[in-house]
């Protein structure tokens, strides 16, 4: 056990109280202080919502504690969805909710029986000053931390203030679900979070949420209204919900919500926890649930480890993954209300149904068993035929039916010989075609052997290359009928010239490169990559007619659909991009003017390519750096394509400058798709770090997507898609086993099965 016989605490939240608790009953000779600036009665917010498993971590750390709260939780396990004045329900969620105020009271009795010093309506003398006199100090002084921002430099927090304006109020009665209300008004979408809190001798509550964008907060005077006044005009729009009755207020001003990351959460022997550490949007209800954890974690490591520097790197190591992972549910969850406009018009239960999975951790498959009715009707919505997967029913893009929505995702395998697909990328594409996804694609192929990226990239700038990738889809096409693949068509511009990924990605050729050329001379690596030449219009004409000569080979080669590749700071990425395209002349400047050669290429490209045969076009909505790409740039550019005639915008992002700072995350590039799909209602293919089949049939359901295209995984399984189905017990049309192949479509048992099974348990 770390020595930490003096414990300071700032901040008397859950956190704070808890910690302190905990540290009390672990060693009862500490002396803890808890420093809180308000009375003992006072409090912000209204009720609190913990996990089953936080309530078991309480259980096992402090009985004395899980007891109190059970006696005092009101439990429900239903979400109403108001959708238009339709409300549907889904059930098998499991809540547990209480008031703050109680919550804080259970807390203050537990310190006081222990022999913790509660200092109530005193400020905390700063870190500093209590780290020259105590032991240990723990900051849970909240989102607005002194603490962290008195010592930012050590903290590096970062604190991004979202769109939304949000006020917590409350109900004096008691909701009987979960209910989330959307109201569309004259100054556009409100909504309503509202949930249980108490329901016994002593009253009935319910918490109620309002959130509405910046925009329409302002337009609808909220910034104009005092505290009665707001809670008085958010009743009478929510009029339905409430049943007419008030809403209660309590310190409810509007706020913005912020979220917080820190860098680093310890400073010499001063920690954060709680919201002083990390924030995550209250859609996910995991404030007071981190804070809690974060203290039982605190106390572990303290308890565990010998000394106190050891103590707080394991408290942080063993945290940090999990308050990640709830941050980008959280970020998730805040998107989608954050757009909750462009989802109003979705059909109800569709609309329920991505309300519910909105931060991807409620997924298809978990909602099925905790709801079984509710998601067979939203994949009757869907069109799912009785016991069909909805990855596995059809899709039409001009001519193509697609049997089902998994694409083998480009993929640049650097693997042919002076651009000429050979055995690998038959063995590669076939094996991919045989495993069952509906669409197989090419990686990027180079419309020039200037355009590559490497001297191992494919091309189809020469009839031998078109040969060999006939051979390919003449293979496709006989040995997996039903199975399409598609081509995609780019130019490497200033990324070209490059080795071959094992041997160093992005690393120039020490010999036998090529120049580069862009739309305007900025490196890839500044210091690193060549400088490419700016393209002037007799080379714009000619890379536009080296594209239309790769489609018509693409065409004779047999491929049933041509994507444009338009992202990833390869050549027409480079002038859709601001950071990328500095250019003064017709091609640069505003949106519409960096548009303009892409556009022009696709054009051409349309007109030789069959008119009944899909064209789609690849695009990075997102720079992930400051000055570039935004995510409504990543609308207009898609619209515009659309408008031309593409027929699905396949949406990645990134990789376009060498500073970018992506969020990576399971399935993290898919909210762009869905913006795009949504606010569009066009054909969209997501990609990024879909993994799992549930992911697939989760995004397709919540019309999040209309195609999912999926790359690492059908690296390390080419029959993932056969896979899948097998996974759901599904065995129809849209993913056909190969008939020579058809003996391993069952899992080949593992071990022994003959031990004879237990038949008595004697007590």
């Amino acid at each position: 056990m770390a020595r930490v016989p003096r414990v300071a605490v700032i901040g008397g939240g859950p956190g704070g109280l808890y910690a302190a608790a905990l540290l009390k009953r672990l060693d009862p000779a500490r002396e803890i202080t808890v420093w809180e600036r308000n009375a003992a009665d006072d409090t912000f917010g209204f009720g609190v919502v913990l996990s089953d498993e936080t309530l078991g971590g309480i259980e096992h750390a402090d009985p004395v504690v899980h007891r109190a709260l059970q006696a005092e939780f009101v439990r429900w396990d239903t979400i109403d969805i108001v959708h238009r004045g339709r409300t549907l329900t889904s059930g098998g969620h499991g809540f547990a909710a209480l008031g703050r105020r109680r919550l804080l009271e259970i807390l203050h009795e537990r310190c006081a029986s222990l022999g913790v010093r509660l200092r109530f309506r005193t400020e905390a003398p700063p870190a500093a000053a209590l780290a020259t006199a105590y032991d240990l100090v723990i900051a849970a002084d909240g989102v607005h931390s002194l603490t962290r921002g008195t010592h930012a430099e050590v903290f590096a927090p970062t604190i991004t203030t979202h769109r939304c304006r949000y006020v917590w109020l409350a109900a004096d009665f008691a909701l009987d679900a979960f209910r989330f209300e959307i109201a569309e008004t004259e100054h556009g979408v409100m909504q309503l979070h509202g949930y249980p809190y108490a329901n016994g001798a002593a009253g009935a509550r319910s918490t109620v949420i309002v959130e509405m964008r910046e925009e329409v907060w302002r337009a609808a005077g909220f910034a104009d209204l005092d505290e009665r006044q707001s809670a008085d005009r958010c009743a009478k729009i929510f009029a339905d919900a409430l049943g007419g009755r008030p809403l209660r207020a309590n310190a409810s001003s509007w706020s913005a919500f912020r979220t917080v990351v820190n860098e680093r959460w310890s400073h010499g022997h001063t920690v954060l926890i709680g919201d002083a550490a990390h924030t995550a949007h209250f859609s996910i209800g995991s404030g007071t649930k981190l804070a809690v954890e974060d203290a039982l974690a605190l106390a572990a490591c303290i308890e565990e480890r010998p000394e106190l520097p050891d103590a707080l790197v394991a408290y942080e190591s063993e945290r940090r993954p999990v308050v990640e992972s709830t941050q980008r549910a959280a970020a998730a969850s805040l998107r989608w209300f954050e757009e909750l406009a462009t989802y109003t018009d979705q059909p109800p239960r569709q609309f329920a149904f991505g309300l519910l999975t909105r931060s991807r951790r409620v997924t298809h498959d978990n909602l099925r068993l905790r709801d079984p009715r509710f998601t067979r009707a939203v994949e009757r919505d869907f069109g799912c035929p009785p016991g069909t997967p909805p990855m596995f029913t059809p899709f039409r893009l001009r001519g193509l039916t697609l049997r089902n929505r998994v694409v083998v995702s480009p993929m640049d395998m650097y693997s042919a010989v002076d651009g000429v697909p050979g055995d690998f990328h038959l063995v590669h594409l076939g094996a991919r075609a045989l495993g069952g996804a509906g669409l197989v694609m090419t990686e990027m192929v180079c419309v020039s052997p200037e355009g590559r990226i490497t001297p191992g990239c494919a091309g189809l700038y020469n009839r031998e290359q078109g040969d060999g990738w006939r051979r390919v889809t003449e293979f496709v096409h006989t040995r997996s009928p039903g199975t399409a693949i598609g081509v995609q068509l780019g130019h490497a511009g200033r990324k070209g010239a490059t080795r071959v990924m094992w041997e160093g990605m992005d690393e120039p050729l020490p010999v036998g490169g090529w120049p580069l050329v862009a739309a305007s001379p900025l490196p890839y690596r500044p210091g690193v990559s060549e400088v490419p030449h700016q393209l002037d219009r007799r080379q714009l004409d000619t890379i536009r007619e080296q594209f239309t000569a790769a489609a018509r080979r693409a065409q004779r080669s047999g491929f049933d659909l041509l994507e444009l590749h338009c992202a990833h700071g390869y050549l027409l990425s480079g002038f859709l991009s601001p950071l990328t395209n500095r250019r003064t002349d017709a091609y640069g400047g505003s949106l519409t003017a960096r548009l303009r050669f892409p556009l022009e290429v696709f054009d051409a490209v349309r007109a030789d390519w069959p008119d009944d045969r899909p064209m789609t076009v690849r695009i990075s909505a997102t720079d992930w750096a400051p000055g570039g790409t935004t995510p409504e740039d990543a609308v207009e550019i898609a619209r515009a394509f659309v408008a031309h005639g593409a027929d699905a915008i396949d949406v990645s992002t990134g990789q376009v400058v060498s500073d970018e700072r992506p969020e990576f995350g399971r399935s993290y590039q898919t909210p762009f798709a869905d913006l795009i799909r949504n606010t569009l209602s066009v054909p969209v293919i997501a990609v990024g770090a879909i993994s799992s089949w549930d992911d697939v049939n989760s995004l397709l359901l919540a019309g999040r997507t209309d195609l999912c295209a999926l790359a690492r995984p059908h690296l390390h399984d080419p029959q993932w898609t056969l896979h899948a189905a097998g996974a759901q017990g599904y065995e129809g049309p849209a993913a056909p086993w190969p008939p020579p192949y058809r003996a391993g479509s069952r899992t080949p048992p593992a071990g022994r099965t003959d031990d004879p099974k237990p038949r008595l348990t004697l007590r």
